[in-house]
């Protein structure tokens, strides 16, 4: 199996069981750290994610992925919540985060800045919208490097 396709069938086969457990699948990355492979399984719950969540998770998904066997390479299994900042990488984030603050990070400058954080107010025609202190701006998704929401207090 190609790597780019690991995780896109992890989260197909495990999505069913995270969200049985009582929890959301936030995402799944198959990436290279290091010289090692490491598949991270992100879950989410309305009410935090503790260790004991990770733990619970963890422990469930294991032996299902040892059992269907998709990823050819040894790999280290993590399971971690999204976090208070958490990433923003597909467009089910970015459904889920509408409303809220966020920073972005942007390949190349766009009305003259490389970073701009807003409320994510739009997704429509593969551009974000954000309401801005300066005013609203449409950012092509193409052209956004990183996104992330920010911890207010």
């Amino acid at each position: 199996m190609r790597k780019t396709n690991v995780a896109s069938e992890v989260e197909a086969l495990l999505r069913p069981v995270v969200e049985g457990l009582g929890y959301s699948l936030w995402d799944v990355v198959y990436r290279k750290v290091g010289a090692d492979w490491t598949l991270t399984i992100t879950i989410d719950h309305e009410d935090g994610i503790s260790i004991d969540d990770c733990e619970k998770v963890h422990r469930t998904i294991d032996p299902i992925l040892d059992e269907a066997d998709p990823i050819e390479d040894s790999y280290q299994l993590e399971v971690s919540s999204p976090g208070i900042e958490r990433e923003i990488r597909t467009d089910a984030h970015i459904a889920a985060c509408m409303g809220e603050e966020i920073d972005v990070r942007l390949f190349a400058p766009h009305e003259g800045k490389r970073a701009y954080t807003g409320i994510l107010a739009g997704y429509e025609a593969g551009a974000i919208t954000l309401q801005t202190a300066e005013g609203d701006v449409t950012i092509p998704r193409a052209a956004i490097s990183h996104m992330n929401t920010t911890y207010q207090e």
